[in-house]
């Protein structure tokens, strides 16, 4: 349980009697607010509640804006990415790769719904957007998505379509080797295990999950490290992010 007191700027933490105790503005107490801040933002479905240039993005804004830091730093030819939804993250990609001036998305999803499918053909964007339907995994498809990243220099990978731990774990095995050499695959959601027992959320996400698809493909794979990129400007107490994406970060090292 934590309680907080705004009067006299602290949070404390309550577990089995114990009381411990932070400034508000602490880095500890900026963290214990933050977790409790995520759950209530779960449960109240707060990210369903946001628009990317007319398109909506389900996304923590936290998120989008640590990962525009990481594309701008990377400059990717390609962001791969599974899970279109309503195409808001597509937009988004393509956005920040026309301000740059270099680079396209490739988008694939299992179903593109004929509104969204629609909204992004005639979007001013989607010149920049190649979109592939069918399941990400299936042989067909991993052709069909290799054909269109083809040979660029580049790549960064943004898994975010289902988020069991096989089917992430499927994704890494057909599109991380696509990664470039300082590139990162970025694997969204890994949230899931620490809001078990919220609305929508299933006992089995304890361990049902992004993160562990992620640990266990480390394992197995030492080009890549886990290293979340460093904020590209803090004058602040806070050296971690507030994130869904907790352990998403993979560092293509050789």
């Amino acid at each position: 349980m934590i309680q907080i007191d705004e009067k006299a700027g602290t949070v404390s933490v309550v577990t089995d009697g114990d009381t411990e105790t932070f400034p508000l503005g602490s880095p500890e107490g900026f963290a214990i607010v933050s977790r409790a801040w995520l759950r209530a933002g779960w449960d109240a479905k707060h990210v369903y509640t946001f628009t990317w240039l007319g398109r909506p993005i389900i996304q923590l804004p936290e998120d989008m804006i640590r990962l525009q830091e990481t594309i701008c730093a990377v400059r990717p030819d390609v962001i791969l990415e599974t899970g279109i939804a309503h195409g808001g993250s597509a937009i988004f990609f393509a956005s920040i790769l026309e301000l740059i001036g270099k680079g396209r998305v490739v988008s694939v999803d299992i179903e593109i719904r004929e509104h969204n499918r629609n909204a992004l053909e005639a979007h001013k964007l989607k010149p920049l957007i190649t979109l592939i339907e069918g399941d990400s995994v299936a042989p067909d498809t991993v052709s069909k998505v290799r054909e269109a990243v083809g040979t660029a220099e580049t790549v960064l990978v943004v898994l975010d379509s289902n988020h069991t731990r096989d089917h992430v774990a499927a994704e890494l095995d057909a599109y991380a080797d696509l990664v470039s050499i300082g590139s990162y695959c970025i694997v969204c959601d890994g949230i899931m295990a620490d809001v078990v027992g919220a609305p929508r959320t299933q006992q089995g996400w304890t361990t049902d999950n992004p993160v562990t698809a992620t640990r266990e493909f480390l394992e197995a794979h030492p080009e890549f490290r886990l290293q979340p990129p460093e904020f590209a400007f803090n004058e602040s107490q806070v050296n971690d992010p507030v994130t869904y994406w907790p352990q998403s970060h993979l560092l293509r090292l050789f």
